[in-house]
C-alpha cells in the first residue's frame, strides 16, 4: 500500500517509510553536534524526510547539479526513476533536508544497499551524494547527513558502509569515522561516458 501525503499543495509520495528516520538512534552516534540537531530536530525551518515523487519541483535535481552533471531529466523521466527505485524495497534511501519556508530541499544523501552473498547474504551500505546547497553551508547539515545515513545503514541491518570521496574530504569523513583501510584505500573506476 503506497503512503502519500500533502506537501506545499503538492501530494507525494516518500521513496521509503519516513517513520525509519524517526526510529534512528542518536544516542549511538559518536558524532558531535554543537549546537545539538538531530533527524528530529535538523533547526529551525528545516525538516529531514526520504526523498518524494513531488521533489522534482522542489529543486532536488537542481541540488544535485553542485555534485555532477545531472543532464535534462524531464518531470516523467525523474517520476519513472522514482517509481523504479520506490518498488525495489530496501535498497534506495534518498534522505533529503527540506527548508519548509521555501519549500525546497537544500541538503541530500544516500543510502545504497547491496545484496551479498557473503557475510551471511548481508547487506552492504553505500553512502553517496552528499549535498548542501552553498547557502547552507556551516550549519552541520551535511554532517546531520552523513550521520543519519550511518545509523540508517545500522538500522537497515549491512554490514558495513562505504564511500568513494575526493581526497580534499578524507579529513571531514574521517571525523565522522569512517577511516582509509590500509591496503585497500584505491578508487578504481571505468566510465563508459563523460
Amino acid at each position: 500500500m503506497r503512503q502519500y501525503y500533502l506537501q506545499n499543495g503538492i501530494e507525494s509520495e516518500p521513496l521509503f517509510d519516513p517513520n525509519i528516520l524517526k526510529a534512528l538512534d542518536f544516542s549511538k552516534s559518536k558524532v558531535i553536534f554543537d549546537p545539538p540537531i538531530s533527524v528530529i530536530d535538523p533547526g529551525e525551518n528545516l525538516k529531514v524526510r526520504p526523498l518524494c515523487s513531488g521533489d522534482y519541483d522542489r529543486g532536488y535535481l537542481k541540488l544535485l547539479s553542485f555534485l555532477t552533471k545531472v543532464g535534462d531529466i524531464s518531470r516523467k523521466q525523474f517520476l519513472d526513476r522514482f517509481h523504479a527505485m520506490s518498488s525495489c524495497k530496501g535498497m534506495h534511501y534518498i534522505t533529503v533536508i527540506e527548508d519548509t519556508v521555501s519549500g525546497q530541499i537544500i541538503g541530500s544523501a544516500t543510502l545504497a544497499v547491496e545484496q551479498k552473498f557473503i557475510h551471511d547474504a548481508g547487506f552492504r551500505g553505500r553512502l553517496e551524494d552528499v549535498v548542501v546547497s552553498d547557502e547552507y553551508r556551516g550549519r552541520q547539515l551535511g554532517k546531520l547527513l552523513v550521520e543519519t545515513i550511518r545509523l540508517l545503514a545500522e538500522h537497515v541491518g549491512c554490514y558495513k558502509i562505504t564511500l568513494d570521496c575526493r581526497d580534499r574530504m578524507v579529513k571531514f569523513y574521517k571525523q565522522l569515522g569512517f577511516q582509509l583501510e590500509e591496503g585497500n584505500s584505491n578508487f578504481m573506476t571505468v566510465r563508459f561516458q563523460d
